[in-house]
């Protein structure tokens, strides 16, 4: 099978995405994938100048394969995700507001106490365990969904429905079909926990239901702002975390670094980021016909960005893309997207991940590896199923 029949959504690209990138590098910066007749883009130099020109590559017609200019969507568009100005403008403006760096300052010394609690349950257990299941994931289904003002009762319903969500931005392929059963389930759940009623008093939730109030936006898009944050708030994050957990483990002198200079704990997560690349692709659909290092791409065409390939091209990150290290200043990577749609809720996941990086590396002196890691396919993230790994408790 040639490079452009491979299917980018297979299990085998999915789980180990990195060689499939390779190869897509080098056969130029546009490459057409005949399987889905879309165009892709693998270089860094154009997957960032395509996230940065909204008039040119929009989000409104999905940043998935489905063209909701010809296919009705699923579900509702997400305002911050599949909205282009200016009906993206004013839920954008309350959202970074409510989640911005001065507005976490008050979760920072509450978040590193949980995180401290948490390691410390996990290594009274004992040395061994699975890095997913015990920090990446319950780190985040701990403190975020209390910070958003969500009910306890359901929210295991969280992690499912994200896999569900971030599956559903590939083809219609058996990752998509496994999920189908659970969809309505999962939408109505997810739905009737965006109410104003359904959450508490304080909390991002109340905070978005306040700026309705105030007339920032309608009470119409609440509840839709409200399910952004259920939507992208949790599985990115675990699948973040998890990502940098697999740095370290994976990385010993790197880790020795973070003990010795804790300071860098944000540094670490964003690397990590750029290194793993949590969330691998979105897509754009062109307004007008553009042309790209000559090569001429016609309006209304679907153009897949391959975030991940572009998070390790040699001709942005050196020789050594393909090495985690905090020596590098991964400023710039493309793993929380860039420009309009970059990830609002970036400095939670990186509040969140340096609370975790601060709590074990206090406690921790060694982590490696104690089994082979398992991935969890997903058409959009590169995620995990189980990670063991074995640690040596600080003297």
């Amino acid at each position: 099978m040639t490079l452009t029949e491979t299917d980018p959504f297979c299990t085998d690209v999915l789980t180990d995405p990195v060689p499939f990138h390779e190869r897509l590098r080098a056969a130029g910066p546009v490459v057409r994938l005949h399987r889905y007749d879309v165009l892709a883009l693998s270089h860094y130099e154009h997957v960032h100048a395509a996230l940065v020109d909204w008039q040119t590559f929009r989000s409104g017609a999905g940043v998935g394969l489905s063209h909701f200019g010809r296919e009705e969507p699923w579900r509702p568009p997400s305002l911050l995700l599949e909205t282009d100005p200016p009906g993206h403008d004013a839920p954008r403006r309350v959202l970074s507001t409510i989640l911005g760096p001065r507005a976490l300052r008050s979760l920072r010394e509450r978040w590193a106490a949980d995180a401290e609690l948490l390691v410390d349950e996990v290594l009274a257990r004992g040395p061994e365990f699975d890095a997913v299941a015990a920090i990446g994931e319950t780190f985040p289904l701990r403190v975020f969904p209390d910070a958003v003002g969500l009910p306890v009762q359901g929210r295991e319903n969280l992690l499912p429905y994200g896999n569900m969500l971030f599956n559903a931005f590939g083809p219609h392929n058996e990752l998509v079909d496994a999920v189908l059963p659970r969809m309505p389930e999962l939408s109505a759940w997810v739905n009737s926990r965006c109410t104003r009623e359904s959450l508490a008093p304080d909390g991002f939730g109340a905070d978005i239901w306040a700026a309705a109030d105030r007339g920032d936006i309608t009470p119409e898009q609440a509840p839709l702002v409200v399910r952004s944050l259920l939507s992208a708030g949790v599985d990115t994050t675990v699948t973040g975390i998890s990502a940098v957990l697999y740095a370290f483990a994976t990385h010993p002198d790197q880790w020795a670094r973070l003990r010795e200079h804790p300071e860098l704990a944000r540094v670490a997560f964003d690397e990590a980021v750029r290194w793993e690349s949590p969330v691998q692709t979105f897509f754009r659909t062109t307004t007008r016909a553009v042309e790209i290092a000559g090569v001429r791409i016609p309006a209304e065409q679907k153009v897949l960005m391959f975030l991940g390939s572009a998070n390790r091209d040699p001709a942005r990150w050196g020789d050594d893309a393909d090495r985690f290290d905090l020596a590098r200043d991964p400023s710039g990577h493309v793993g929380f997207g860039m420009g309009m749609h970059q990830c609002v809720g970036q400095h939670v996941a990186r509040l969140e991940a340096e609370s975790v990086l601060r709590a074990l590396a206090a406690r921790v002196e060694t982590i490696e590896l104690a089994g082979t890691p398992v991935r969890r396919p997903n058409n959009t993230m590169r995620a995990w199923e189980s990670m063991p790994v074995r640690v040596r408790p600080a003297s």
